[in-house]
C-alpha cells in the first residue's frame, strides 16, 4: 500500500502525507494554499462557483474536466491534475483567451461567480473548437449567474477561440507526469478524522469491501459530498472506486451495453443516446456539466435515490445489475457465478450474480447488496425495432435540477398491433424507482390507443402513493404521471404534434 497522496496543482507535484478523508478540494485550496480565486456559493455542487478543471489519464491519455470543487474530496484527486483561475495567468500577469473574452464582452458583473463560468468555459476551450451555441449554453448550466443574462458571456465563449494563445499548457508533459505517478498500489491515506482507501484494482477493491463492512463507498461523490457539507457527517473510513480503470469500461456486445459502474454521465451519454435519442435528451439535463464528469452511473444506482433520473429509464429498458464480491468460502451463494460478462482484472475470481435491476431496490435507500457486494457493472439491452420507448423528467426548473416526476417507458406489439410487454417505471413516486406493475397489466393485449392509455392511468393510485414535499405535491404527482403516459402516445402515435415545450423554446431561440 502506499501512504502518500499524489497530485499536480498546475505544474507544482503535492505529496501530503496524513490528510482527512472527506476535506474537500474547495477547503483546501481557499485555507490551505490560499488560492481564493474558487469560491463557495452553495456548498453542494450546483451553483457552480468553485469550478475547477480537473486533467486525469482516461486510457493512457489526458482527458480535462470542470467538476465542482465545493463536493469533491481532496484524496480523489490521486494521480491527477488540478488548475484553479489563477492557473490561467500568463507571463506578468497576461490573461489567458478565455478571460480576455469575459473582459472584452462584459461577461461580468458582481464577479463572484465569474471565476467559475471562466474555468467551465476554459474546460470548453481545452476540449472542443468552435462549439454551437447549445453546446455553449449545456456547459454552462452548472453555472449560476444571478447577476445578468447569460449574452454576454456567450459571446465570450464565441470570441475566446478568435483571440491568440501563447502556449501555457504542455499536455505531453503533463501526461507524461501523470503516467509517472500511476501504479497499482492501494492509496491508504490516514487523518485526524479517519481514513481514506482507493485501491487501483477490482480485487483490491473486494477485499477492502469485505473488510469494511461499514465503510462508505465513493464514487463521484455528487451525493456523498452533501452528506459532508450539508450533513456534517463523519464517514470513515471511506472507499474510492475512481483509480480502477476496469470499472470505466463501456462495452458494446451486439445485443447490450456492459457499462462499468464508474462510467461517469459523461462518458456513458454518446452510448446511450445510440440507443435513443430520448436517452441523449437525459443525459443533458443530468444536472451540470460538472456534475456530469464526476458523478458515475454506478454511483447513481447504489445511492438508490427515489428521485435519481438513470434508474427508471434503465429499468424500463430492462436492464441487469452486476454485484460482485469476495468469496469467504469456496461455496459461494447458488445465484452468484465466478465470472460475468463484464470489464475486470485480476478480480475475474469473484463471486457474481447478475439481477434485475429493479429487484435491487427493496425500500428507500435500501437495496440489495449482501455483506461485501459492491456494483460492478450495468448490462442495458438495446432497442429492438419494433418497441416503442419514452422517457419524460419533469422538474421545476428545465436544466439542472432534480426531478420532480420522471417517467421512462416501453411497449412491444405483436403482428395485430396489441401490446404483448410493457414496462413503466418512475421516479418520484414511491420510496424507491418502481415499475407500475398494475397500469402494466392494463396495457397487456390491447391496441395502443387512448382507451389503453385511460386505463393504465386510472391503475396508478393502485401502483403508487406518493408523498407531498417540496418538489410537488402526491395530486401533482399522480396526475403528471398519468400525463406522461398520454404524452407517450401522443408522440408515437401523432408525431406532428408538439408536446414538449424546451423544443418550441429551442426553436424560436435558434430559428
Amino acid at each position: 500500500m502506499r501512504d502518500t497522496l499524489r497530485f499536480l496543482l498546475g505544474d507544482e507535484l503535492i505529496e501530503i502525507a496524513s490528510c482527512n478523508p472527506t476535506l474537500t478540494v474547495l477547503d483546501w485550496l481557499r485555507l490551505d494554499q490560499r488560492l481564493t480565486g474558487s469560491k463557495e456559493g452553495c456548498a453542494e455542487g450546483d451553483c457552480g462557483a468553485c469550478t475547477v478543471v480537473v486533467g486525469r489519464l482516461d486510457r493512457g491519455r489526458l482527458r480535462y474536466e470542470a467538476i465542482n470543487a465545493c463536493i469533491r474530496f481532496l484524496p480523489t484527486l490521486d494521480g491527477c491534475q488540478v488548475l484553479t483561475v489563477e492557473h490561467l495567468k500568463g507571463e506578468v500577469g497576461a490573461l489567458h483567451p478565455v478571460q480576455q473574452a469575459m473582459v472584452d464582452c462584459h461577461g461580468s458583473q458582481c464577479g463572484f461567480c465569474t471565476p467559475g463560468i471562466v474555468m467551465s468555459l476554459f474546460a470548453l476551450w481545452l476540449n472542443e473548437d468552435a462549439p454551437s451555441v447549445s453546446r455553449i449554453e449545456d456547459a454552462l448550466a452548472g453555472n449560476l449567474c444571478r447577476c445578468t443574462g447569460y449574452e454576454p458571456i456567450i459571446a465570450a465563449a464565441q470570441r475566446m477561440y478568435r483571440l491568440e494563445e501563447a502556449r501555457r499548457f504542455d499536455r505531453d508533459a503533463v501526461a507524461a507526469q501523470l503516467r509517472e505517478m500511476a501504479d497499482t498500489e492501494t492509496l491508504a491515506l490516514n487523518g485526524p478524522k479517519g481514513r481514506f482507501l482507493a485501491p487501483a484494482t477490482v480485487g483490491a477493491l473486494a477485499d477492502l469491501v469485505m473488510r469494511h463492512p461499514d465503510a462508505t463507498l465513493v464514487a463521484g461523490a455528487t451525493d456523498v459530498g452533501l452528506w459532508v457539507t450539508k450533513g456534517m457527517r463523519r464517514l470513515d473510513p471511506v472507499i474510492y472506486l475512481g483509480r480502477i480503470e476496469p470499472l470505466r469500461a463501456i462495452e458494446d456486445r451486439g445485443h447490450h451495453l456492459d457499462i462499468g459502474a464508474m462510467a461517469t454521465h459523461a462518458e456513458v451519454r454518446p452510448a446511450l443516446a445510440a440507443l435513443s435519442p430520448q436517452l441523449d435528451e437525459l443525459m443533458r439535463r443530468f444536472g451540470g456539466e460538472q456534475v456530469r464528469n464526476a458523478g458515475t452511473i454506478g454511483g447513481n444506482i447504489a445511492n438508490g435515490s427515489p428521485i435519481g433520473d438513470l434508474p427508471p429509464a434503465l429499468i424500463a429498458l430492462g436492464a441487469r445489475l452486476v454485484l460482485a464480491r469476495t468469496p469467504r468460502s469456496h461455496n459461494p451463494h447458488p445465484e452468484e457465478a465466478a465470472s460475468a460478462a463484464v470489464p475486470k482484472d485480476e478480480g475475474g475470481g469473484l463471486s457474481r450474480r447478475t439481477i434485475p435491476l429493479e429487484d435491487f431496490f427493496l425500500d428507500y435507500r435500501k437495496q440489495d447488496r449482501r455483506e461485501g457486494e459492491f456494483v460492478e457493472a450495468v448490462i442495458v439491452p438495446k432497442l429492438a425495432t419494433d418497441a416503442l420507448f419514452h422517457i419524460s423528467k419533469i422538474s421545476k426548473r428545465f436544466d439542472e435540477d432534480i426531478s420532480a416526476v420522471c417517467g421512462a417507458f416501453f411497449l412491444r406489439r405483436d403482428a395485430r398491433g396489441l401490446i404483448v410487454e410493457a414496462r413503466l417505471a418512475y421516479g418520484g413516486m414511491a420510496g424507491i424507482p418502481k415499475r407500475a406493475t398494475a397500469a402494466e397489466e392494463a396495457l397487456l393485449g390491447k391496441a395502443w390507443d387512448e382507451a389503453a392509455v385511460a386505463a393504465a392511468i386510472a391503475a396508478l393510485p393502485t401502483d403508487f402513493t406518493p408523498l407531498s414535499d417540496m418538489r410537488a405535491s402526491a395530486r401533482y404527482r399522480l396526475t403528471v404521471a398519468g400525463n406522461l403516459l398520454r404524452r407517450f402516445l401522443i408522440e408515437t402515435t401523432q408525431p406532428g404534434v408538439e408536446t414538449r415545450v424546451a423544443g418550441l423554446l429551442a426553436e424560436a431561440h435558434h430559428g
